[in-house]
């Protein structure tokens, strides 16, 4: 793999758009909001997920501009696309009418629509040298399981729960579990996507073979 600055600064760039928009809603939260409690801002899986894709895509920015890509990187780098098309995907679906601690707009832009159009661009533009199996993307889905065990075991104890879907005092677990069945679906399809995905690579002819087999 040869160096590439230009994703490299791609990359860079849109991971300090990420932090500083993060780092923005934080801070306008406990400025603006008596008794804020930080706990709950860093328990949003918009949050987790674009905190994830800060880190994949400033230390894949490090690896492009050196010309390298291990593969824990690229698994890294499906998770982040993962995480965030589920991000993306769930708020315009379920959440963009309701108030998820993202009140100031342009940082709502940015951890809402942007940066998951963003990694998935990135994920398309720069897939992995090798395949991931179905199997390596199915592991991927253990961040949002857990997450989805936290939300649900720390709910009560603080009386406070993320999405209105993840609720049991608004209409029962018998609603929680069929959302999270819903919301499963979605995490297991975009698995098989990123798996998928990795083939196009392969798919596309390798200017060296062309080269090759033209001079037979």
């Amino acid at each position: 793999m040869t160096a590439n600055r230009g994703l490299a600064l791609f990359r860079f760039f849109f991971a300090a758009l990420c932090l500083a928009a993060i780092a923005s809603q934080f801070a306008y939260n406990v400025a603006n909001i008596e008794d804020y409690k930080p706990g709950n801002f860093f328990s949003f899986f918009t949050i987790e997920s674009n905190i994830i894709a800060t880190v994949a895509f400033a230390v894949a920015g490090w690896f492009a501009w050196h010309g390298r890509s291990p593969r824990w990187l690229e698994l890294l780098r499906g998770g982040a696309t993962m995480y965030m098309a589920i991000t993306g995907i769930i708020y315009s679906l379920l959440l963009s009418n309701i108030q998820v601690d993202t009140a100031v707009p342009w940082v709502n832009v940015v951890l809402h629509y942007t940066m998951p159009t963003v990694l998935v661009i990135d994920w398309l533009v720069d897939l992995p040298q090798r395949r991931i199996s179905v199997r390596e993307s199915l592991i991927l889905l253990v961040f949002p399981v857990l997450y989805l065990a936290y939300s649900l075991i720390r709910g009560p104890i603080v009386d406070w729960y993320p999405y209105p879907f993840l609720d049991p005092r608004i209409d029962g677990y018998g609603q929680v579990a069929v959302m999270s069945v819903l919301v499963a679906v979605v995490a297991f399809v975009l698995a098989l996507v990123i798996a998928w995905s990795t083939r196009l690579r392969s798919a596309v002819p390798h200017p060296a073979a062309l080269d090759a087999s033209n001079t037979h």
